[in-house]
Order: structure tokens, then C-alpha cells, then sequence
């Protein structure tokens, strides 16, 4: 009878064995399809991300020439944040309360020597713009340097967090500036 028990204590044993060696097979075989179709599902190139930053870049000049609220509304964050080339601080609501009553239009707005930069999910743009219209103090044209901040927002959506532009002053300018009160 003792044979017995040890036979049935080898069968046992093997069962035992073949169905941890079945589960280590499935958690390998399930390990190497995720990684495969991980591998399968690569991430965006870096220059494609680029192109996708250049393309809002157009987006926003398009919608500014053209004041359309809609398209500047889906592109800024809520909690945006601008500095205009006065200094003055703008939340998303001013900048389309400002655009809405046409208090601020442009006739032109040329964009040239665009940079971009990432940093994680984090896009820096800085350009040089060539812009002519209105503001409430009068004509506005001359050429500036602007920054803006995208930020990837958790449905994968680049928004506007943040916008800075400042006059290119020539050089002349410059220096008389500097060397008045307070100057260097």
C-alpha cells in the first residue's frame, strides 16, 4: 500500500509541476505579445511633434488675422497666461474679451525665424513676428519677439499656457533708452 501512496504522491507532484510550468509559459508568452505590441505602437517622431506645434503656430495666426473667437478659445488653457508688448498681464478670457470687441486687430502678422523646443510635454516656440494693426492706443506695427508655451493636456490635446512678446527696437533706439535717467 505504501507504493501506492508514493505513486500517487509522483503523479501529484508531476501534475503539480506541469501546471506551474503552463502558468510561467502563459505569463512569458504574455509578457513578449506586450512587448511587441508595445513596440508596435512607437512614439510619435520628434520631428512630427514638431510639425504638430508648427501647425497650431498657423492655426493661431490664422485665427488671429481673422479674430475667430472659436478657434483662439480651443487653443488657449484656462488658466493662460500672457504678457503683452506693454507689459500688461492677460488671462484667456481678456485676450478673447479683447479680440471679440475688436479692441485689438491685426491687418498683418508674418512669422519667420520659428524655433521649437520640447521639454517632456512641454513645447517652447520662439519667432520672430512682423505685425501691423489696431490696439485702443492707436496704429501697431514694427517687429517682434515673441514666446509661447504649449503644454500637452491630459486628453493629449497641445493648449497655450503661456504667450510673452516684446518690440525689437533697432538699435538706435536702444541706446537712446539706455542712456537717459537710470540708463547705463
Amino acid at each position: 500500500m505504501s507504493g501506492n501512496v508514493s505513486l500517487l504522491s509522483d503523479h501529484a507532484r508531476t501534475k503539480r509541476q506541469t501546471a506551474i510550468a503552463r502558468i510561467l509559459l502563459i505569463a512569458l508568452v504574455a509578457t513578449f505579445s506586450a512587448t511587441l505590441l508595445q513596440a508596435g505602437q512607437a512614439k510619435p517622431k520628434k520631428q512630427d511633434v514638431r510639425r504638430e506645434i508648427l501647425e497650431l503656430e498657423d492655426t493661431w495666426r490664422t485665427a488671429v488675422l481673422k479674430s475667430d473667437i472659436n478657434a483662439l478659445s480651443a487653443l488657449l488653457a484656462d488658466d493662460y497666461m500672457g504678457i503683452t508688448a506693454s507689459g500688461m498681464l492677460q488671462t484667456k478670457q481678456e485676450a478673447l474679451a479683447n479680440i471679440r470687441a475688436r479692441r485689438i486687430q491685426f491687418t498683418t502678422l508674418i512669422l519667420s525665424d520659428r524655433k521649437v523646443r520640447f521639454y517632456g510635454k512641454t513645447a517652447l516656440v520662439s519667432s520672430k513676428a512682423e505685425v501691423q494693426g489696431t490696439t485702443p492706443e492707436g496704429e501697431i506695427s514694427g517687429d517682434f519677439r515673441y514666446t509661447r508655451v504649449y503644454v500637452r493636456d491630459g486628453q493629449g490635446k497641445w493648449k497655450i499656457v503661456s504667450f510673452d512678446t516684446s518690440r525689437i527696437r533697432d538699435s538706435g533706439e536702444h541706446r537712446k533708452q539706455d542712456s537717459g535717467p537710470g540708463g547705463r
